[in-house]
């Protein structure tokens, strides 16, 4: 019980030094915040309460899902390519969501706080590092759906990584030191899918080209 209780109290303090919210704060959100009268909301944070992972992985589904179908009807503006929409609406659901929850619950715990140098380093790893990883997943993912060989993936990713690499680091760095300063640990993924909508428009047009 003791060990139960000093888990509890480490966790408590560590989210009060995630966010800048106060702890009545920190409380209103979890009911719902601001946003609590907005229909579904409540439902949601509710879900990402219970159900973190699989509740990260459909919103990041519905985030890649209307950045294609965006990028298709207003700039490709050709025949509507569902299978594109559902290759890209998947990668969503199976990559994007769960591995955005794991990466950043291990970056939130061994990075703690919001102070200038903790989210500097945070911003720093996210796009130094994982960045390039996720844009090789991306591109060879898309590959494997496509049913291209190591040599064809290989291609593209060498071809196209320090593109991807490089239209991340003028949207996210910014977008990330928000994130990091003021966005609770469990509303990263949304607040991330929020922005990435227009990035997805990107990263459907390059990845498909």
């Amino acid at each position: 019980a003791q060990g139960g209780s000093a888990l509890a109290l480490k966790q408590q303090k560590y989210m009060a030094s995630v966010s800048p919210l106060t702890p009545s704060s920190v409380s209103v959100v979890k009911r719902g915040g601001a946003l609590g009268a907005v229909p579904g909301w409540a439902a949601y944070t509710n879900a990402l309460e219970e159900k973190p992972l699989m509740t990260k992985a459909m919103t990041s589904l519905v985030g890649w899902a209307l950045g294609d179908f965006l990028a298709q009807t207003f700039i490709n503006k050709g025949p509507f390519d569902v299978a594109r929409f559902a290759t890209l609406s998947a990668f969503g659901f199976l990559y994007h969501g769960p591995s955005g929850h794991y990466f950043y619950n291990w970056l939130d715990a061994k990075i703690e706080g919001t102070g200038f140098k903790q989210v500097f380093s945070k911003v720093a790893i996210d796009q130094i590092f994982w960045c390039p990883i996720f844009m090789s997943v991306f591109f060879t993912y898309l590959g494997l759906v496509a049913g291209d060989g190591p040599g064809a993936i290989k291609s593209k990713i060498s071809s196209d990584l320090l593109s991807a690499c490089k239209g991340s680091w003028k949207v996210w760095p910014i977008v990330h030191a928000i994130n990091f300063r003021f966005i609770p640990n469990k509303f990263r993924l949304f607040y991330i899918n929020a922005v990435q909508i227009g990035f997805n428009i990107f990263l459907s047009i390059i990845g498909t080209k």
